[in-house]
C-alpha cells in the first residue's frame, strides 16, 4: 500500500501482510476480528443508552470499542510518525483524539470502528486476490518418489537434489523440473500454461514442476531444486516486480501524499479561523470532520488492489505480468508487433519442395544438401536432414556468415546458400515461386553450377489468422518483423492477415522498427525473448511467447505467455484494457468523493459520524470494484468461420 495511506501495520511491498498471505479466511484477518469486537461493544452501549442504563456503563463500553478498533491503526501510525511519515492513519488518529477531547466518545468509537472495518476488508481483499498466484506453489505434490541405490524412496520435494531420478507414475504431478530419461507420455500443463491440449514428451524432453503425467510411467532426472524450479521462479519474479508502480498507481500515490499534509494545514487554518470569529469549539469540530472527509485512503488503495487482483487472475491462465507498470502500459497498447518464427509460426520448418536442373535428381540434391548441413544446428538444417534419405560425404565444410555453407565433395567445391550468394540461373523462376508460397528457398551448387533448389517452410500456427483478425477487430494495428526475405515474409503475412511487413531484419533492425512504431502509438513486441531481446526491451511492453522454463524470456519481457497458444495474446490484452478502466474508475471515484465531502463538512452539513460512514462505505466500493479485475472474462470465441488458408504448395 502507498505510504500516503499509512493505514494498518507495516506491509509487504505489495501491500499484503505476511499473516494475510498465509491466511485468507475473512475471520482470520485481525482487523476484521477487532472491528467485530468493537462493533459488538458499540451495539451494547447503544442498547444500554436506550434502556436507561447507567452512564458509566455506556461510556465504558464506548471507550472499550474505541480502544479495540484504534489498536488496528494507531500503533502503526505512531511508528510511521517516528520515521517522519504521515498518512491517512495520521488523519484518523488526530480526528479520533479530537473527538475524545470534545467529549464525543461515541463518534470517536464509530470512526475507529468503521476505519477498522475498511482496514480489514483491504487486508482480506489484497490477500485473497493474490491467492491465484500463490496457488501455483500448491501444484507441487507433498511427496516425490526417487530411485536411490536402485530402491524407490519417498521424500519431500525440498529434499530433491540435481541428478536425482524421480519416478513419476500416470496421474502424478512432477515435484520439480527435470529431463525425461525413460518413458513416453502426454503431459497436462494446463495449470501452468493455460493450454488444454496435452503435450507429448519422451526421452530428452524438458518437463516442469506441477505438470501432470498422463499416460505412461516416467523416470525423470532432476535439473532444479524445489526452491528454484520454474514455479518458484514465476512466483518470486511476480512478487518482486509487483513493487514496480505503474503511471496510475504513481499518480494515486502522488495525489495522496500531497493531499495529507495539505489537509492538516487546512485543518489548522480552520481552527485559527474559529478563534478569530469567536467560536473555537464549533470550528475545531468542523476541522476534525474535514480531516476525515478529505482522507485519501480510498485513493491510495484504489490502484494497488486492482493491480494485485489482475496479476493474480492472469497467472491462472499462464500469463506472467511483471507488476503494475507492465499491466497499465499493456492496457494502453495500440500497436502489436510480432516476430515471425516461433510466434506466428510453429518453429518447425519442413521441406515442401525440391527442384533439380540438368542431370541432377531430386534425391541427389537433397543428399548433397544433407551432407553440407550434417553438423549444422540451424532449423533449416534439421528440416533438410529429416527429408533426406541419403547423405553425401562432404568434407571441409565452412560456414559463410549470412550466406550459406561451402565444402568439398570428391575434390569439387559444393555450396548451399541463399539466392544472391548463389546465382539461381535457370531456377530463378522456381525460387521466386517458392518464395511467393511463403517458403525459404536455398540453392545447391556443385562445382560452380547450380543443380537444385530446396523450399523449406515454417507453417503458421493454426490459430494465427484468427488471432490477428480478433486483434484488428479490437482496434489494434498489427505488424510482422522477420529476418526472412520480403517475398516470403509478405506471403506469410498475407496468410496471417497482417498488412504491415518488415523483412530482412537483424535483431538491431527490429529494435529500430519498434522505435518507429512507438513514435506513432504505444507498441508491444511479441517474440521469443532470446534473439528478439533488443526489440522486447525497446517496446513499451515486451511480451515473450512460450516462456515456460526460459529464464531469458522471463527476465527480458514485461509479460510472458508461458504456453504456446497464441490465443492468450488477445485475451490478456482485453484483460489489461479492462483492468486499466477499473483503475481509472477507482481514481475518479476517490477524487470525486473528496471533492464532495470537504465542502459539505466545512459548511457543517455533515457531522463526524455521517462523514465517516460515507467515506468508509465509498472505500469499500472502491475495494470491491478493484477486486473485479481478478475475474477473467470467459474467452471470447474466435471466428470459427474464417479458417487459416493453406499456402499453396509448390510441388
Amino acid at each position: 500500500m502507498s505510504d500516503a495511506c499509512g493505514c494498518g501495520d507495516e506491509k509487504t511491498g505489495t501491500g499484503v501482510s505476511e499473516e494475510a498471505e498465509e491466511t485468507v479466511g475473512f475471520w482470520q484477518v485481525s482487523e476484521v476480528r477487532a472491528a467485530a469486537v468493537s462493533g459488538v461493544l458499540l451495539l451494547v452501549a447503544w442498547v444500554a443508552s436506550l434502556t436507561g442504563g447507567p452512564q458509566w456503563l455506556t461510556l465504558s463500553l464506548e471507550i472499550g470499542a474505541l480502544l479495540v478498533a484504534a489498536w488496528t491503526f494507531v500503533p502503526s501510525t505512531l511508528r510511521r510518525l517516528v520515521k517522519g511519515k504521515i498518512g491517512v492513519g495520521t488523519l484518523m488518529t488526530i480526528a479520533a483524539a479530537g473527538a475524545v477531547a470534545l467529549g464525543q466518545y461515541e463518534e470517536a468509537a464509530m470512526l475507529a470502528f468503521l476505519y477498522a472495518i475498511s482496514e480489514g476488508l483491504e487486508e482480506y481483499s489484497m490477500a485473497k486476490t493474490r491467492r491465484g498466484l500463490r496457488a501455483l506453489l500448491d501444484l507441487v505434490p507433498a511427496e516425490a518418489t526417487v530411485l536411490r541405490g536402485g530402491i524407490e524412496t519417498t521424500v519431500p520435494p525440498a529434499e530433491l537434489t540435481r541428478g536425482d531420478r524421480m519416478v513419476v507414475r500416470p496421474g502424478e504431478r512432477l515435484a520439480t523440473d527435470g529431463r525425461i530419461i525413460t518413458g513416453r507420455t502426454s503431459l497436462d500443463t494446463s495449470a501452468l500454461t493455460g493450454e488444454s491440449v496435452p503435450v507429448e514428451a519422451g526421452p530428452g524432453s524438458e518437463v516442469f514442476a506441477g505438470s501432470i503425467n498422463g499416460t505412461g510411467p516416467l523416470e525423470v532426472e532432476v535439473t532444479s531444486t524445489a526452491e528454484n524450479n520454474s514455479l518458484a521462479r514465476i512466483v518470486h519474479i511476480v512478487e518482486a516486480e509487483q513493487s514496480r508502480k505503474g503511471p496510475g498507481q504513481r499518480l494515486a500515490d502522488s495525489i495522496a501524499s500531497k493531499l495529507v499534509p495539505g489537509i492538516l494545514i487546512a485543518a489548522v487554518m480552520i481552527i485559527i479561523f474559529g478563534f478569530i470569529v469567536g467560536e473555537p469549539l464549533l470550528w475545531f469540530e468542523r476541522a476534525l470532520v474535514v480531516l476525515v472527509a478529505a482522507s485519501p485512503c480510498a485513493l491510495a488503495i484504489s490502484v494497488p488492489v486492482t493491480v494485485v487482483a489482475s496479476v493474480g487472475a492472469a497467472s491462472r491462465i499462464g500469463v506472467l505480468i511483471k507488476g503494475g507498470g507492465a499491466l497499465e502500459t499493456l492496457g494502453k497498447i495500440r500497436t502489436i508487433a510480432l516476430d515471425k518464427t516461433g510466434t506466428l509460426t510453429r518453429n518447425k520448418p519442413a521441406v515442401i519442395d525440391v527442384a533439380a536442373t540438368g542431370a541432377a535428381t531430386r534425391e541427389h540434391v537433397l543428399a548433397l544438401a544433407a551432407g553440407l548441413e550434417a553438423r549444422s544446428e540451424h532449423p533449416l538444417a534439421r528440416a533438410i536432414l529429416a527429408a533426406a534419405t541419403d547423405r553425401a560425404v562432404v568434407t571441409d565444410v565452412d560456414t559463410i556468415p549470412g550466406a550459406g555453407l561451402e565444402g568439398r565433395l570428391e575434390g569439387r567445391t559444393v555450396r548451399l546458400g541463399r539466392p544472391g550468394w548463389i546465382n539461381a540461373g535457370p531456377l530463378a523462376a522456381v525460387v521466386e515461386r517458392m518464395q511467393h508460397a511463403g517458403a525459404t528457398a536455398v540453392l545447391i551448387e556443385d562445382d560452380g553450377l547450380v543443380i537444385g533448389a530446396i523450399a523449406v517452410r515454417d507453417e503458421l500456427r493454426p490459430e494465427a489468422r484468427e488471432v490477428i483478425a480478433r486483434l484488428s477487430a479490437s482496434g489494434y494495428t498489427t505488424a510482422m518483423l522477420t529476418g526472412d526475405n520480403l517475398i516470403t515474409a509478405t506471403a506469410l503475412g498475407k496468410a496471417a492477415g497482417i498488412s504491415e511487413i518488415h523483412a530482412d531484419l537483424r535483431p538491431e533492425d527490429k529494435a529500430e522498427i519498434i522505435r518507429t512504431l512507438k513514435a506513432r502509438q504505444p507498441t508491444a513486441m511479441v517474440g521469443d525473448g532470446v534473439n528478439d531481446a533488443p526489440a522486447l526491451a525497446t517496446a513499451d511492453t515486451g511480451i515473450a511467447m512460450g516462456a515456460m522454463g526460459t529464464d531469458v524470456a522471463i527476465e527480458t519481457a514485461d509479460i510472458a505467455l508461458m504456453g504456446e497458444d497464441l490465443k492468450h495474446l488477445p485475451q490478456v490484452l482485453d484483460h489489461a484494457r479492462r483492468t486499466r478502466q477499473i483503475m481509472l474508475q477507482n481514481v475518479g471515484l476517490s477524487l470525486l468523493l473528496i471533492a464532495v465531502l470537504i465542502p459539505l463538512a466545512l459548511l457543517g452539513m455533515l457531522g463526524l459520524a455521517a462523514v465517516v460512514l460515507i467515506h468508509e462505505l465509498a472505500e469499500i466500493v472502491v475495494i470491491a470494484n478493484g477486486v473485479r479485475a481478478g475475474r477473467l472474462r470467459s474467452r471470447t470465441a474466435l471466428d470459427a468461420t474464417a479458417p487459416v488458408p493453406a499456402l499453396e504448395p509448390t510441388a
